[in-house]
């Protein structure tokens, strides 16, 4: 698909605006909360402004790039032997230093604290970019900040991700999970690589995932902040379309979007950026290439990846996002694009183990598309509908009002929505929520107030599942065909039981008709 020329309307949201304070959230709080979340539904990313003198420091940053890397070869060389760089997938978390991938004409320095050496400069053979623990201090404290303002728009706990994340400050001989890599693409001095194994189409072991066949990239970290000093990042927005995301960057502005850390943690809530990089533009009279600050703020090695946060906060979880995930197996482990790429009509995504040969893959892809085909039970498809309009409408409606959804337990609000002072009452007034229907998630309620959710928020859309659901109580699918089976055999003998004694009914009433008739008339 060809990409979009035309900027889309990201959302600009300040950084200050999004440090939270002690008590009520302030309107300006709310405001760029809401900016986010839109922004990061539409296109999974957004703009985030920093302040001139932070935008100074990002600059600097740029500048002392783009002369690193000038000064090095114009030839691959190899990387000096106190750079940590390994091909190795366990070893995920312990990149640092130079390396390059020269296929694709693309070089980059990670700065990882408590492994990079910058104290000492004397005892490293080459001196590393300047000013990356001021870079890398500043771009955390925004990827947190952003990553709490996620938090309070899912309705989760404040510091709800502390526990994956590392400690502030770094505890003795601890090495930072989130890395500062700054990259430079298409430098037109770096020529004459030797062929490389590890090219970056065919390895897992990075934060960044690239596919063979296509130029499709998702970062795997939780929240990833990305500052160039040329255009040419290209994410795909909700609609499929290929939208330039940093076409007309201010020097106060960053772009930032979701990785599949975050997808996996808010149990496919929030979407991972599907990106691309164009760099065709740069092989003109372009002496320094494009250079790049990438801040991915990651979860530890050593933690899991789980939605117990969602759930506290009242969300629906799916069944694959029910077990906790280690975050070493989900770091080394491929994922395929096939339902991100679809996620206008799929909203889960599997991890899958390691594939290992491409038949392997292809029969696995093909038993994959026969269960797609397959039809949904009715309960299924009528939680997945109820979903989508919560997603689509109602929440629509609760963002323009500026009202927080809280859904309350399914025993309380049977209470709740017989008075008219319950906790929930005015939410539900205020967002239309059908009279009689208890205020829990549509993911917990019972099929016949499923139904009665969706005729509420889209009228006639729910004459196929009365029927389908008539004959099925709730929490039973039509795939059980042993109790169907049964359930429909009680059905039958019940009609001929019910048969039957009408009959025998009229006999009766035929017979002792004709024998009081005929007393009668003895009598007279």
């Amino acid at each position: 698909m060809a990409a979009n020329d035309q900027l889309p309307s990201l959302g600009r949201v300040k950084l200050s605006d999004l440090v939270p304070s002690e008590g009520l959230p302030s309107d300006f709080y709310k405001m760029s909360i809401s900016t986010l979340s839109h922004s990061l539904a539409q296109y999974s990313a957004a703009i985030i402004q920093f302040s001139s003198t932070e935008a100074a420091l990002l600059r600097s940053g740029l500048d002392s790039a783009r002369l690193y890397f000038h000064q090095r070869p114009s030839s691959y060389t190899t990387p000096p032997t106190d750079i940590n760089f390994t091909n190795d997938s366990r070893d995920w978390c312990k990149t640092s230093g130079y390396y390059a991938h020269p296929q694709h004409c693309l070089e980059a320095y990670d700065y990882r604290p408590g492994l990079t050496p910058t104290d000492d400069p004397a005892n490293s053979l080459e001196l590393p970019p300047p000013a990356l623990p001021d870079l890398f201090s500043l771009l955390a404290k925004a990827a947190r900040s952003i990553l709490d303002a996620i938090t309070f728009y899912l309705n989760l706990r404040s510091s709800a991700f502390t526990e994956v994340l590392d400690n502030i400050p770094l505890r003795n001989r601890e090495i930072s999970s989130s890395v500062l890599s700054v990259s430079c693409h298409a430098r037109q001095s770096f020529h004459g690589a030797p062929p490389q194994h590890h090219n970056l189409t065919a390895q897992e072991n990075e934060q960044l995932v690239m596919f063979p066949d296509h130029d499709y990239q998702v970062d795997k970290s939780l929240i990833c902040l990305v500052k160039s000093d040329k255009a040419g990042l290209h994410i795909r927005d909700f609609q499929g379309r290929w939208v330039l995301v940093d076409g007309d960057l201010g020097p106060q502005e960053a772009v930032i979007f979701p990785g599949l850390a975050l997808y996996q943690a808010t149990a496919g809530y929030v979407n991972p950026a599907i990106l691309r990089t164009e760099t065709t533009s740069l092989q003109g009279n372009n002496m320094y290439g494009r250079c790049s600050l990438a801040f991915k703020l990651m979860p530890k090695s050593m933690t899991s990846l789980n939605c117990s946060e969602m759930r506290a906060a009242g969300h629906g979880v799916e069944a694959q996002f029910q077990l906790p995930v280690p975050v070493d197996d989900f770091m080394q482990k491929s994922h395929p694009t096939d339902q991100l790429l679809n996620k206008n009509s799929v909203q889960s995504f599997n991890l899958p183990t390691a594939q290992d040969g491409s038949m392997k893959s292809l029969v696995r892809r093909r038993k994959n598309n026969n269960s797609r085909c397959r039809p949904l039970p009715p309960s299924k498809r009528l939680r997945l509908e109820a979903q989508r309009l919560l997603k689509e409408r109602v929440q629509e409606i609760a963002d323009k009002k500026g009202i927080k959804l809280r859904f309350c337990n399914l025993k309380e609000c049977e209470n709740h929505i017989q008075s008219l002072d319950s906790p929930c009452a005015s939410v539900r007034m205020e967002i239309g929520w059908p009279p009689g229907v208890p205020f829990v998630h549509p993911h917990d309620l019972p099929n016949k107030a499923k139904i009665g959710f969706l005729e509420a928020y889209e009228p006639g859309s729910t004459a196929t599942h009365d029927m389908e659901l008539s004959l099925t109580e709730p929490g039973q699918t039509s795939q059980n065909l042993p109790n169907c089976t049964c359930n429909s055999l009680l059905l039958y003998l019940n009609f001929i039981f019910s048969v039957a004694y009408l009959i025998c009914g009229i006999i009766n009433m035929v017979y002792f008709g004709h024998h009081y008739l005929a007393t009668a008339l003895l009598a007279s």
